[in-house]
Order: structure tokens, then sequence, then C-alpha cells
């Protein structure tokens, strides 16, 4: 079953971190090669925010230029989990934050200097960033 539960969004002063988790089930961990976290705020298009390849031993990563040098992707293998750590947050880093296996049958999305397929989806955290 295909399966994506982020966690850890919540509300900061500019400046401050989060740390957001993506748990995915064994069968979407196993059936995908990157998974990638995104975000959206209402009436813009869903952005690429960075992805990174899960198979042991991988680990390559990209990033939007707009978050490059604030936010670091990471994988745990054992827990099924990506995690997205988010320093330096800004009042523009405010959305809905999704992650997302990457799959065949997908919609392209660009991360970075990079296109991916992703198809699933889970339900989002909201990040909220005040000034």
């Amino acid at each position: 079953q295909v399966q994506l539960v982020e966690s850890g969004g919540g509300s900061v002063q500019a400046g401050g971190s989060l740390r957001l988790s993506c748990a995915a089930s064994r069968y979407t961990y196993s059936s995908s090669n990157y998974i990638g976290w995104f975000r959206q705020t209402p009436g813009k298009e869903r952005e690429g925010v960075a992805s990174i390849y899960i198979y042991i031993g991988g680990g390559s990563t990209y990033y939007a230029d707009s978050v490059k040098g604030r936010v670091t992707i990471s994988q745990d293998n054992a827990k099924n989990t990506v995690y997205l750590q988010m320093n330096s947050l800004k009042p523009e880093d405010t959305a809905m934050y999704y992650c997302a296996a990457e799959s065949v049958s997908g919609r392209w999305y660009a991360v970075g200097p990079r296109q991916f397929r992703f198809d699933y989806w889970g339900q989002g955290t909201q990040v909220t960033v005040s000034s």
C-alpha cells in the first residue's frame, strides 16, 4: 500500500528552524527511487523544494535555488523516513509542505536542476513563518 505521512510543521518566527518528517510505508519506500518535498500556497503551483535518492548507498540530493543553503534533505532507511531540516526560515517559506514518492506514472515536477515524476502524495503539514 502506498502511504506517506508528513509531520513536524508548525509556526515559527523568521530565522527559526523546523524539521519535517515524511514516514513512508515499506511498499512506497521500496518501490520508489526518489522521495521529494514540495510546498504550495493558495493559488500557486506546487513547488519542488528538495529530493533525495533513497536507495542504500545512494543519497543524491537536489534543491530548489530558493532554499539551497538553508534546507537539508536526509533519509533514515531503517525507519523508511525522509526528513527536511529547514533553517533560517523566512516568511516566504510559509506554505503547506508535502512529500511525494517518485512513480513512472506520475506528473513531471522540477526539483532544482532535475525533473522527476511524482505520483503519490501525503496529506501535507503546514509551515508558517512570521516576521
